[in-house]
């Protein structure tokens, strides 16, 4: 990876987890990172259980598998430049929140879906 480290990935209660992160997504994201021009700031990658539960995430989430991330966003022009070029990178699972985009590679899930948080 060029624009990221692995620590950037980590659970925050779990140092170097982000290790436990797909190469995948990572690629995919450096890819999306460079088209972008600018930083891009991880909210949250790999969670263990413990985390997923204290942040509300649902039992199934794709980040206890190292399959998503969680990317700050919060302006308009930024969120659709980013969601654009993440499309364009082949990401075609993503969650839109007042505040992140959500992306995944988890093909046990629904493909070709967006959707929103409310009040997140």
């Amino acid at each position: 990876m060029r624009y990221f480290k692995i620590k950037e990935f980590d659970s925050p209660d779990l140092e170097g987890s982000g290790s436990s992160m797909d190469l995948k997504i990572l690629y995919m994201l450096d890819d999306a990172r460079k088209k972008y021009g600018k930083a891009i700031k991880i909210n949250s990658g790999y969670r263990t259980r413990f985390h997923n539960a204290k942040v509300g995430g649902v039992e199934s989430s794709s980040h206890l598998k190292g399959l998503a991330v969680d990317i700050a966003c919060s302006k308009s022009l930024d969120r659709f430049k980013l969601i654009k070029i993440l499309l364009e990178v082949g990401f075609n699972r993503l969650g839109i929140g007042n505040t992140f985009i959500h992306v995944d590679i988890d093909e046990d899930k629904s493909q070709n879906v967006i959707w929103t948080y409310k009040n997140k």
